[in-house]
């Protein structure tokens, strides 16, 4: 599947936010959205602001704003329009359960557990096949797991060196509430759906919905 392989640090600076795609960079002085407080582009020092124009039309809030989700994510167009469909066709709140899916995909999950510092790194450690989910092993970074999956580094991956610290450098990090995580076993589990308060991120999803629904 084709993915973006440009440099994260413009998407940060189109969209005029951190959304922190590089994990530890992202909080250090080399972070490019600091150092260089403008849009890219050939017109991006000359513009009004790092988004253009401060008269901005609803078409292009509802365009940035799906931008951001899709890029906070790191899903392309194709596959984020198809998870939109699935939202759109579930019972309750369209946004909701957008952004609902996208948090419970394999590697924002992995992200969300501490075992890697931005959800890049987390969908490579899961396109290289180092996890098992439900003890079978998975390297479909868009799966969507569901409340009681478990998800587990392979046996074969833990004597690698990369991995052999990576529980101690999940203790530092947070995990989030619905998750259940061993960082000894490294090991985690689904124990529900996120709620939208502890969805974290600044996306505006009912923007999103009103893109779509144009």
């Amino acid at each position: 599947m084709a993915r973006y392989t440009g440099s994260a640090c413009k998407l940060c600076r189109r969209e005029n936010e951190k959304l922190f795609l590089k994990g530890e960079r992202c909080y250090s002085a080399k972070c490019s959205f600091e150092k260089r407080a403008y849009a890219p582009g050939d017109h991006g020092k000359t513009g009004s602001s790092r988004g253009g124009s401060d008269r901005v039309s609803d078409y292009s809030r509802q365009l940035r704003a799906k931008q951001k989700a899709r890029r906070t994510y790191a899903v392309l167009e194709r596959q984020f329009r198809r998870v939109y469909g699935i939202a759109e066709k579930a019972p309750g709140i369209t946004g909701t359960n957008l952004l609902q899916l996208l948090e419970t995909r394999l590697d924002n999950v992995v992200f969300r557990l501490g075992y890697a510092d931005s959800r890049a790194h987390a969908r490579q450690m899961v396109s290289h096949g180092h996890f098992l989910v439900n003890g079978i092993r998975s390297d479909i970074p868009s799966m969507i797991l569901k409340p009681g999956d478990q998800i587990v580094i392979r046996e074969e991956s833990k004597k690698k060196p990369q991995f052999q610290s990576l529980g101690d450098y999940a203790e530092k990090r947070n995990c989030a509430l619905w998750l259940d995580r061993d960082v000894k076993a490294i090991s985690g589990r689904v124990l529900r759906i996120p709620e939208r308060t502890e969805i974290d991120g600044n996306i505006t999803e009912q923007l999103i919905v009103e893109f779509y629904s144009r």
